[in-house]
């Protein structure tokens, strides 16, 4: 075979294998500051690492490298001038990285989509929020007329509304993009939440649901379900507990029919939680079924609302009716992720809540003789 054939054939290969080298260079040039050194900043959910560094030649032109990058985008900074530039990074990447004068006003991007889109972003944010900066410092002199300080307050507010807007623009218009989880994540001086809080959940969902279909590898999206199944646990908590006394619970039962924990108001009730999947179920369902019937025509209802924390709905199914559940059984099938779990702080399976008829939490981790003497209490 000749040689150029040879050359042809694995030339052939490699593009149908889909390699791509974990290699990253960036490259750019920094003018207008006196640092002579740029770093390359690792940045992940528990710390961010200087992982290359370099200096400056005497045109301002650099080169970074990262020897190994991860297949999806991650995010990384560019570290100069006492300032950073956030990037999204992939093996394979060649960026190209500049700015003239003010770092992160005017720097630019070239060979990394994801990086260009985030630098839309958060160029206008950071001038944003100085501009916040600025209008505090002066609302901080003493010397102002009341005057001037309403007229300052006033300024202070529509700049601060005007940056809301752009970032939920921002965030909507680019869904599928990781810049927008970036976006996400970025806070005014003195925010705690990115617009009022418990609606955040809205944004956050809109970027998982496009990001599913956009980039469903990468571990920004399981961070953000994650989050959102955190956020609707704290929205579940706040806006129940008030009204029902205990966290309250909303699920679908076997044949699709949401029912609320709450809607048993007035009754004594043994909230369950349990696995089809585990199967050490049909002992510990056959002794509450007898602890059920005895109590069923009890002065005081009682009732049982069992929380399957399963992922397939036919081994649940299929539990329920062959073992003749007689009671209320429910399921989210979100398995570990179900955000019951985290209301209740359940770490173990089976795990159980005893609520008496005013909607008070009597009583944890309650079994047989145990359980039925303190029925004998509540439901006289």
């Amino acid at each position: 075979m000749k040689k150029s054939t040879v050359l042809l054939a694995w030339s052939v290969a490699l593009l149908l294998c889909g390699c791509r080298s974990s290699k990253v260079r960036i490259s750019g040039r920094f003018v207008g500051n006196d640092a002579k050194t740029v770093y390359l900043e690792q940045v992940t959910p528990l710390a961010q690492s200087i992982i290359d560094s370099t200096t400056l030649d005497k045109e301002g032109n650099y080169r970074l490298f990262l020897k190994t990058a991860p297949q999806s985008p991650a995010l990384y900074h560019i570290i100069y001038n006492g300032e950073r530039i956030p990037l999204f990074l992939a093996a394979g990447d060649r960026p190209t990285v500049s700015s003239v004068g003010n770092v992160v006003r005017n720097y630019t991007v070239a060979g990394s989509e994801e990086s260009e889109l985030l630098r839309r972003f958060y160029q206008p944010f950071v001038t944003g929020a100085q501009n916040l900066d600025k209008l505090a410092l002066r609302l901080s002199d003493a010397g102002l007329t009341e005057a001037d300080r309403k007229a300052l307050l006033e300024e202070y507010t529509a700049e601060y509304y005007r940056i809301r807007r752009e970032q939920l623009h921002f965030i909507i218009e680019n869904k599928a993009s990781l810049a927008a989880v970036y976006a996400l994540y970025q806070r005014l001086p003195g925010d705690t939440y990115l617009f009022n809080g418990d609606s955040d959940v809205v944004y956050f969902r809109t970027v998982a649901e496009a990001l599913e279909q956009s980039h469903p590898e990468s571990p920004y999206l399981q961070s953000l379900l994650a989050e959102i199944t955190r956020m609707d646990a704290r929205i579940n908590l706040s806006s129940n507990i008030v009204e029902a006394g205990y966290p309250d619970l909303e699920m679908p039962d076997i044949y699709g029919k949401p029912i609320r924990l709450s809607s048993l108001t007035g009754k004594v009730v043994l909230l369950d939680f349990w696995s089809a999947e585990l199967g050490n179920s049909n002992a510990l369902n056959a002794e509450l079924k007898e602890i059920y019937a005895k109590y069923a025509e009890a002065n005081t209802p009682f009732e049982v609302y069992q929380v399957a924390i399963d992922t397939s709905k036919p081994l649940w199914i299929t539990a329920v009716q062959e073992q003749r559940l007689p009671w209320i059984s429910v399921s989210d099938l979100r398995g570990k992720a179900s955000s019951s779990l985290g209301m209740y702080n359940v770490q173990k399976l089976p795990t159980n809540f005893l609520i008496d008829k005013e909607g008070t939490l009597v009583a944890r981790d309650i079994y047989g003789k145990s359980l039925e003497a303190k029925l004998d209490e509540l439901t006289r």
